[in-house]
């Protein structure tokens, strides 16, 4: 949670102040008006376009319906629409900046959490466990969040509670993996069925590179590998990854460590997922999809060969949907393979499950549904050690 200044407003002739939290580190908003149900969606909507953030001070369900009549005027296609965008880059850079945008008008709709994360609103809910698994314990402060945010972290609340299931770790019930608020959730299974499936060079260790709900390092040790090592550097994703390993009954198997990409050591298996798209992340959720300047997928490739026991074999799981976008070229990721004196010995591809790569209203349909996931089996050039 970020260290920004209290959020200070007016309202009934005093000025109050409370802690802002913002999961995307954003500023606490200028210019903020207490408001209840008496305001229209389009009154809202105008408000919060123009950059006002709106406090709640009504029932909360109310408050709720307010978000979504807002989220309809954001959707809403324009009378005369756009130029169609010369490339698919434009158009995937473009509807970023819409998603941004919208994302920037509904989060002005504001509610304030007392010291304890309840809410002193009619009809609000008990947020205070979701709060607590989200941001620590209370500290007896008041805070002010958008309401947005506190939904996805009801949202984030109930994936952790239930668990998502992964076939690629055999049968139920033994086989849920239990996301943390901010880890990318396990949802698309397509990775995890190929590295289900990929031959393995060595069951004796194997390196998991950014391991985030530690749900590779799972599968590898369900397949049989003795020891796994999954690193990360995000604290959510650490304790995310520790707290799967318990509960899978993997603790003798899998070790958890804090590491900016690679552990010390070699090791015959060592596999990365790295974030698809070559794009700046606006949130911290986000690093598991943009990876800014492919950052981490160029350092995976480069320490790779350094971090190969002989005849060890890297595996990098990656979709091709940056090429598709115009983000990344093919010959790109060939070059960076080879410069790292690396070579491709084998690759494994799977089309994408994902109802996305169906739908042909999504902005990025034409490129979704092109995209292939792959399982790149790489080893180290010239003569092993």
């Amino acid at each position: 949670m970020n260290e920004a200044p209290p959020i200070e407003w007016a309202e009934d002739g005093q000025q109050r102040s409370a802690r802002w939290r913002s999961e995307a580190a954003l500023p606490p908003p200028r210019r903020v008006q207490a408001v209840d149900d008496t305001l229209p969606a389009d009154a809202a909507y105008r408000l919060a376009s123009e950059g006002t953030a709106l406090l709640w001070r009504s029932d909360f369900h109310n408050a709720r319906q307010l978000l979504q009549a807002m989220a309809r005027r954001a959707d809403r296609k324009p009378r005369k629409p756009a130029a169609a965008p010369v490339t698919l880059s434009e158009g995937f850079h473009l509807h970023r900046q819409a998603q941004g945008q919208r994302a920037r008008v509904l989060g002005k709709v504001l509610v304030e959490l007392e010291g304890d994360y309840s809410i002193a609103l009619p009809r609000a809910p008990d947020l205070r466990a979701a709060c607590q698994q989200a941001w620590g314990p209370p500290d007896g402060q008041p805070s002010v969040a958008s309401l947005r945010e506190l939904l996805g972290l009801v949202g984030a609340f109930e994936w952790r509670r239930r668990g998502v299931e992964i076939p690629a770790l055999g049968p139920p019930p033994g086989n849920r993996i239990h996301p943390h608020y901010g880890v990318f959730s396990p949802v698309r299974g397509e990775y995890l069925d190929l590295v289900a499936a990929a031959p393995l060079p060595s069951t004796e260790l194997a390196f998991d590179i950014g391991t985030g709900t530690g749900v590779i390092a799972a599968v590898l040790a369900r397949r049989g590998v003795h020891r796994v090592i999954a690193t990360d550097q995000d604290p959510r994703a650490l304790a995310c990854a520790r707290e799967n390993v318990v509960r899978l009954g993997l603790r003798d198997r899998v070790e958890v460590l804090e590491a900016d990409l690679f552990p010390p050591g070699r090791a015959p298996l060592v596999v990365c997922n790295p974030p698809w798209l070559p794009a700046r992340p606006s949130s911290p959720i986000e690093h598991a999809i943009y990876d800014e300047d492919s950052r981490m997928l160029r350092g995976f490739l480069a320490g790779l060969a350094d971090h190969l026991a002989p005849q060890g074999e890297g595996w990098l799981i990656l979709s091709d949907l940056a090429e598709h976008l115009g983000l990344r070229t093919r010959e790109e990721l060939t070059a960076w393979i080879a410069a790292a004196r690396l070579r491709v010995i084998a690759r494994d591809d799977m089309r994408p499950r994902h109802p996305k790569a169906q739908d042909p209203s999504d902005p990025l349909h034409a490129a979704r549904a092109r995209e292939v996931t792959s399982l790149w089996r790489l080893a180290r050039t010239g003569n092993d050690e």
